[in-house]
């Protein structure tokens, strides 16, 4: 009888069990322990969606990562970037304990020594120099509650020199604040109540994958979907129409469009009149060009233009999804403010489906008064797109010592020459991260970090209303340790550690009060995703904005762009946008074999002498990179196109190229205000 059971058993689907055999005085028999289990957690990663996931662990370790089929936005999707990070976590060129460079090399250190010659040199440099001599530099690498303590410490510390301006998308933030008061997007299931929808310089087949169910549901029921990028992204394969203007010149595309509306007199006569200022200031812009001036200047065939304007007449409500790389010129705003204009002439403001949407904020939730700015209110900020500028001039005083957490600045500000040069610069530089990326050749004491799965957190998203849990997962590997359990050993060996050292749930509780106060509990919080409460579906539903009129404000003033001096030497525009396989510069060594591969048009290469997989030199006025090209019939004449993110050391770094510009509003960084040229191997020098 038992062998038979036995028998049975061994032909049973067991995955998910250990069968184990017992015995006692009085009978013998079988049992199960269940072996894998599945944790819900939310992805952290500097990206659109912060997807909801369900991570599945066997015997500590973690075995795949899937989408939480309850979150309600990317129900149970994920993305490949996203599953492959098992492979990232488990990777063997993950660094998993503390470093200290030794000549040219690096030799592992104690926990202990680490943070005990991290504090020792940062009590001998503000003695000397003050707090300020201290650079923190906080990347955007993952963006949760308590990443918000980190500044705390420094705050704490005297006040350290810190950052201001954004990498990624401060100019758009501040343009539409410009014009609504404060920017609010649509909730993206909105969306569904959309009958065409426009992505505007957004590729959420790479970028925003929560996107594209909404995108064919809607087109299902015929709504038509245009893409306007001049580049030839993947989600052009969704859309059911592209338009390709000239780089940067969106501005003038959005005023030819808004002409032809208003020449039909189909304008939103309502809102204009009662909802909106300074509009007769706009129709002076638009009134100083006719549509063909603007057609030509953006590039675009005029017939485009009119099919444009025929979609927000006929086709409302016209959702509008602005992308991050519309951010990435000097003179963004422009293009911005133009866009939610035609937006709001065309009657699309206020409206189930319609609006202008760019992102939310991933830090809105939390009570950021805990960041500590209060304490050290007037301490010296660095322009982040003009970081190793403001490290190289640095007096009164110099920076003596830059701390690293959840960035790669070396790698991804631009003009990477200028900030390996600063960093290289600085007496002393510690870099917390899972592997030695650029920045760390540079670094005297690297210190690893934890992985969101080894974390226990809260995350809200930039694409969307919820806030998500982020629940320990495995055990950290090795000796890494969390920004938080690392922030406050090192603060055991300061004056200020009863200050600093409260308990995680602690901390967490006091950074989402906002939201125990409207009715959210830390229970709900850590059991799956929490819609943010008080987000509208809606934003400006009843037509009132946050601005000192209480109205939509209009564009009043308008600069015409003006052609680089250069663009003879430096032909094409480099386009360096959002990779398909991986996110900002998480790679590791072995995942770039090979040189960074560039598009470039077909017929231009032709005119070069190129042929596909060619070896070239890509140069800016500040740069120069080796690089393949790929051949592309479907591009632009005018722009040289390649991913993001590559690492320096392994002959990708694009960054080499880019100027180091801000945008005249929002600080942010334009790294597409860069033009190269290609010239063959052979002639370099």
């Amino acid at each position: 009888m038992v062998f038979l059971c036995l028998w049975k058993m061994q032909n049973t689907r067991l995955e998910n069990r250990k069968v184990f055999f017992y015995h006692d005085d009085s009978k013998v028999g079988f049992g199960f322990i269940k072996m894998k289990r599945n944790v819900i957690t939310t992805c952290t990663r500097d990206c659109t969606n912060t997807c909801g996931l369900v991570a599945t662990v066997e015997h500590g370790k973690l075995l795949y990562l899937r989408g939480n089929p309850q979150h309600p936005v990317n129900k149970g999707k994920v993305c490949h970037k996203c599953a492959r990070f098992v492979q990232r976590v488990y990777s063997p060129e993950r660094v998993l304990t503390p470093l200290r460079r030794r000549g040219s090399g690096w030799a592992p250190i104690s926990w202990a020594d680490a943070l005990d010659e991290i504090a020792g040199r940062m009590d001998r440099i503000k003695s000397r120099f003050g707090p300020e001599a201290i650079l923190y530099y906080q990347g955007f690498g993952e963006r949760t509650a308590l990443k918000l303590l980190n500044t705390r410490f420094f705050n704490l510390f005297g006040g350290a020199t810190t950052l201001y301006g954004t990498l990624c998308g401060g100019t758009g933030q501040a343009a539409q604040n410009l014009d609504v008061g404060c920017r609010i997007s649509h909730d993206p299931l909105d969306h569904l109540n959309s009958r065409s929808l426009i992505l505007w310089g957004r590729n959420p087949v790479i970028t925003n994958i929560n996107l594209t169910p909404i995108i064919k549901e809607i087109r299902t029921k015929g709504a038509p979907v245009v893409l306007i990028d001049p580049v030839v992204s993947e989600s052009r394969r969704i859309c059911d129409y592209h338009i390709q203007p000239a780089p940067g010149q969106d501005a003038y595309l959005a005023m030819a469009v808004a002409k032809i509306i208003l020449a039909r007199k189909a304008e939103d006569i309502d809102f204009l009149s009662r909802h909106s200022e300074g509009y007769e200031a706009f129709l002076k812009i638009l009134d100083s060009f006719t549509v063909v001036e603007l057609a030509v200047a953006c590039d675009v065939p005029l017939e485009q233009v009119e099919y444009l304007a025929e979609l927000l007449i006929q086709r409302k409500p016209t959702a509008i999804l602005l992308g991050w790389g519309l951010h990435r010129w000097e003179s963004a705003h422009y293009t911005v403010r133009c866009i939610d204009a035609l937006n709001a002439i065309a009657g699309n403001i206020g409206v189930a489906g319609g609006g202008v949407s760019q992102g939310f904020e991933e830090y809105g939730p939390y009570d950021l008064n805990l960041t500590g700015s209060d304490l050290k209110p007037n301490s010296r900020k660095f322009l982040m797109p003009l970081i190793g500028e403001e490290i190289l001039k640095a007096q009164a005083p110099p920076v003596e010592m830059i701390f690293v957490t959840a960035g790669n600045p070396v790698g991804m500000a631009p003009n990477s020459n200028k900030v390996a040069e600063a960093f290289a610069k600085t007496p002393f530089v510690v870099v917390a991260g899972h592997f030695l990326d650029d920045t760390t050749d540079y670094a005297d004491i690297f210190l690893p970090s934890t992985t969101f799965l080894e974390e226990k957190d809260l995350v809200a998203g930039f694409g969307h209303n919820y806030i998500g849990p982020v629940n320990r997962v495995i055990e950290p590997l090795g000796e890494s340790k969390s920004d938080f359990k690392m922030f406050q050993d090192l603060a055991e060996r300061f004056s200020f550690a009863a200050e600093f050292n409260r308990s995680l749930d602690d901390w967490l509780a006091l950074l989402v009060e906002p939201l125990l106060a409207r009715g959210v509990s830390l229970k709900q919080l850590f059991e799956g995703p929490v819609r943010i409460p008080d987000t509208p579906m809606i934003p400006y539903a009843d037509r009132i904005f946050p601005t000192p009129s209480g109205k939509f404000m209009f564009m009043q003033e308008f600069a015409r762009s003006t052609r680089q001096k250069n663009e003879q030497e430096f032909p094409y525009q480099l386009m360096s946008v959002v990779a398909r396989d991986w996110i900002g510069s998480e790679l590791t060594l072995s995942e770039q074999s090979e040189l960074l591969t560039v598009h470039l048009n077909a017929q231009e290469g032709l005119k070069l002498g190129l042929r596909d997989g060619d070896t070239v030199w890509l140069v800016s006025s500040v740069g120069e990179l080796q690089v393949k090209v790929k051949l592309d019939e479907a591009q632009r004449k005018d722009l040289v196109v390649c991913p993001r993110g590559g690492w320096i050391k392994a002959g990708r770094g694009v960054n080499l190229l880019t100027r180091d510009l801000v945008s005249k509003v929002g600080n942010g960084t334009p790294y597409f205000e860069t033009r190269v040229n290609i010239k063959p191997v052979q002639k370099k020098g």
